[in-house]
């Protein structure tokens, strides 16, 4: 019986998940640091998973207008299910809130999420779509 590589591991540890995203720190209990780097870069090149941002994978399918690697899912959902995975309670932004409630007939061009009382810095990008933030944070009370 052979030894699994790192690679193989994550491959399957990837497939097995149930949602769409995968954090860098899934993989802490299968390799070094290092071993995790290359494995994530082959599997990036290979076109298994696409990166979001610092340590946030996506499982991906291959585009049939382009022919590139790309999320599976929408930014949205995608973006939602990372908050979540990260501990952050979310809200759909004021715009989006307003469209799915029937209170505005504008479609929101931008994926946008409330964060509450907390201030998010993570950057979560496809292509050259990023998600927003908005708080309710006052910055002089």
């Amino acid at each position: 019986m052979s030894r699994l590589s790192v690679k193989e591991r994550m491959v399957r540890s990837i497939a097995m998940r149930k949602g769409e995203v995968v954090l860098r720190a899934d993989f802490e209990s299968i390799g070094s640091s290092s071993q995790i780097s290359r494995a994530l870069k082959v599997l990036i090149d290979t076109g298994r998973i696409v990166r979001l941002g610092y340590g946030v994978y996506a499982k991906a399918r291959y585009s049939t207008l382009t022919g590139k690697p790309v999320p599976r899912v929408t930014l949205e959902e995608l973006a939602q299910e990372t908050l979540i995975k990260l501990g952050v309670r979310v809200q759909l932004g004021s715009a989006q809130a307003a469209y799915a409630e029937g209170k505005s007939t504008q479609i929101p061009v931008r994926t946008t999420f409330n964060t509450g009382q907390r201030r998010i810095s993570r950057k979560i990008t496809v292509g050259i779509s990023t998600v927003r933030y908005e708080n309710n944070y006052s910055a002089r009370a």
